[in-house]
């Protein structure tokens, strides 16, 4: 596929995406990656387009991460805050929405809350519409640029074996993953307590475990995940310190990895919670990486969206 072949309007998940689709983006994003290198970390791409970024929760990676990218392709853009918005004064989102691209941005980027969101507003919108994560359902470009980082590691992801530890329930992020891993031929196992496993993730084609040994052993890469408390209407673990001495990734458990095993985390990290210091910031951590990573993913995906508006045009 090129550039040419992409006919989307919208990014609103991975499960949507073709194995060749996840590859034109990933391939996008490495002819972005170098102009984070030049002296100044800019192209014309998208001068004249306009990008409106509507985030109804607090976010610091993925805004500043779009932000960037938007800036670096010269788009023009605008934070949308709900604070001061007519969305406290009783405005439905789809109205709020509508008279937004009454200004007529070319794109959207959006998180909320509320699962399906930006399906619903992409259905409403003449705009594209990006998903900058949907609740605990999907988180695309946190997805992309996790595979991107692999991609770049390991020079591939077919057969590379993939674990994802921590609250696995609750995450969009894991869900996103394991649509697009599966999809490139990666296996994927899971781990964490028992509460936090939803049912019927065999269904999705990836291994389960409750020990964390037993899903680290002779993997690839090891993805931690934080626990979204923000997302529990009960405790479903003891402590925080219980939980380190059970699911935490320390120097010692990540032993039973392969030798050049990557270690990972979508942040935000809680050190000594799910991960061990010496461990976020050892040799194997490629987590700063995935936070550079996504710059050149978003410039990727805003680039083909952008494409098709054009073509619409």
């Amino acid at each position: 596929m090129n550039a040419e072949s992409w006919h989307r309007k919208d990014l609103l998940g991975i499960a949507d995406l073709s194995p060749e689709e996840i590859r034109l983006i990933l391939d996008t994003a490495e002819s972005f990656r170098e102009v984070a290198e030049r002296p100044i970390k800019k192209v014309p791409t998208l001068r004249g387009k306009t990008v409106i970024n509507l985030f109804f929760e607090s976010s610091t990676r993925t805004r500043s991460s779009f932000e960037i990218a938007e800036k670096r392709l010269s788009a023009d853009n605008m934070n949308f805050s709900t604070s001061g918005s007519a969305l406290e004064k009783g405005e439905s989102l789809v109205d709020t929405a509508l008279n937004l691209e009454a200004m007529s941005p070319d794109l959207v980027v959006i998180r909320h809350r509320a699962p399906g969101v930006p399906h619903l507003l992409a259905a409403r919108l003449r705009s594209g519409v990006i998903n900058a994560g949907d609740g605990a359902h999907e988180h695309p470009t946190q997805a992309l640029l996790d595979a991107f980082t692999i991609r770049r590691h390991k020079g591939r992801l077919d057969g590379l074996t993939v674990t994802i530890v921590g609250d696995i329930e609750h995450s969009r992020v894991v869900r996103s993953n394991i649509h697009l891993l599966t999809k490139m031929g990666s296996r994927v196992r899971v781990a964490g307590p028992r509460t936090m496993l939803p049912p019927a993730l065999e269904a999705l084609g990836v291994e389960v475990h409750t020990e964390l040994e037993p899903a680290i052993a002779g993997a690839d890469v090891v993805m931690m995940l934080r626990i979204q408390l923000e997302r529990m209407n009960r405790k479903l673990f003891p402590s925080s310190r219980e939980y380190f001495q059970r699911f935490a990734l320390t120097r010692e458990r990540l032993g039973a990895a392969r030798e050049d095993a990557i270690v990972m985390h979508p942040g935000p990290m809680n050190r000594g919670v799910e991960i061990a210091s010496d461990v976020a910031d050892g040799p194997q951590s490629v987590i700063l990486e995935q936070v550079a990573a996504g710059v050149a993913v978003r410039m990727a995906v805003l680039y083909l969206l952008s494409g098709v508006r054009e073509e619409e045009g």
